[in-house]
C-alpha cells in the first residue's frame, strides 16, 4: 500500500481547487495550510454571483428569442421551427400550396405553377443535408431540400441559420438509385455528395440543374444566405420591459402583430 503524506494531500487539495475554481477568488489557492473561512466565504459568494449573473443573462436571452419566435410564427402561420420556416419559404419562392397541416403524410404541398405544376413536394430543411435526409415511405414527386453549409465534425457549437444551397430531387429516380446501391431508406438516409450536387438549383452554379430559377426566385433565396441583404434593422432585445414594448411596436410597424394575426394591407 502506498503511503501518502499530509503535504502530498495538501498539494492535491490545492490542485483540485485550482482546477475546479480557477481564478474565482482572484488569486492562488495555497497548496498547504488551512483554507481560511473568510476566503471560503468570499469564494462561495463570487461563485454564486457568477452563476446568478449567467442565469439572468440566459433568462433574458430566452425571453428575447421567444419574442422573435413569436414574430416568426405570425409570419409562417405555423411555428418558428426550422421545418415550418423552410416550408413557408418554399411556398413563397416556388409557388407551392401547402397542405392543410404540417403533419400531412408523404408531402408538404403541391406546385401551383411553372414546369412542376400539379406535382407534390416534400420540403426538408437541414443545417447540413450532407449528413443525410429523411425519406418518407409515403409517395411524393419531389424532395426540395434547403441546407446550410457542410459542417465540420467535432465540437458541438452554434451555427447560423442560413440557406447555403437548395436541391430538387426526383423521388422516383432517387429511390431507384439508392435501392441499386443497397442503401437503407428512411430517417437520415445517406446521400452521396454527387447526388446532391447534381440536384442543386441554388446557387445557380449547376449547368445541369433539374430546374432553372428565375432571377427573382434566386434573389429571394439569397435573403437567407450568409451575407444576404437585410431589409430591416436587427434589434437587441433584453429583459427591460420598455425595450420589449419597443420591439413589439417595431414588429407591428412592419405589418406584424405579435398578439396574433396580421395587419390589414
Amino acid at each position: 500500500m502506498t503511503k501518502v503524506t499530509a503535504e502530498q494531500l495538501a498539494t492535491a487539495r490545492g490542485c483540485v481547487l485550482g482546477l475546479m475554481l480557477g481564478d474565482a477568488i482572484g488569486g492562488n489557492v495555497s497548496a498547504s495550510g488551512p483554507l481560511l473561512a473568510t476566503s471560503a466565504g468570499q469564494l462561495a459568494t463570487r461563485i454564486i454571483n457568477r452563476v446568478t449573473e449567467k442565469l439572468h443573462q440566459l433568462a433574458a436571452l430566452l425571453r428575447a428569442r421567444d419574442d422573435l419566435d413569436t414574430g416568426i410564427a405570425v409570419v409562417t402561420g405555423r411555428s418558428a421551427r426550422q421545418g415550418d420556416i423552410g416550408e413557408f419559404i418554399a411556398a413563397q419562392v416556388f409557388d407551392i400550396e401547402l397542405a392543410g397541416t404540417a403533419t400531412h403524410a408523404g408531402h408538404d404541398g403541391t406546385f401551383k405553377s411553372g414546369p412542376l405544376a400539379g406535382r407534390t413536394v416534400n420540403v426538408k430543411t437541414y443545417g447540413d443535408a450532407f449528413t443525410g435526409i429523411d425519406i418518407s415511405p409515403h409517395p411524393c414527386d419531389f424532395y426540395l431540400v434547403f441546407s446550410g453549409p457542410p459542417r465540420p465534425l467535432g465540437t458541438v457549437r452554434h451555427h447560423r441559420w442560413q440557406i447555403a444551397a437548395a436541391y430538387l430531387l426526383d423521388t422516383r429516380r432517387l429511390l431507384e438509385t439508392l435501392s441499386s446501391r443497397g442503401v437503407k431508406i428512411g430517417i437520415a438516409t445517406s446521400i452521396r455528395r454527387a447526388d446532391l450536387e447534381a440536384a442543386q438549383i441554388f446557387p445557380d452554379t449547376n449547368p445541369d440543374a433539374p430546374l432553372r430559377l428565375a432571377s427573382e426566385q434566386a434573389a429571394l433565396l439569397a435573403l437567407f444566405a450568409e451575407g444576404g441583404p437585410v431589409s430591416r434593422p436587427i434589434l437587441d432585445v433584453d429583459d427591460d420591459r420598455e425595450k420589449r414594448r419597443e420591439f413589439a411596436d417595431w414588429l407591428k410597424s412592419g405589418g406584424l402583430d405579435v398578439t396574433g394575426g396580421t395587419d390589414a394591407a
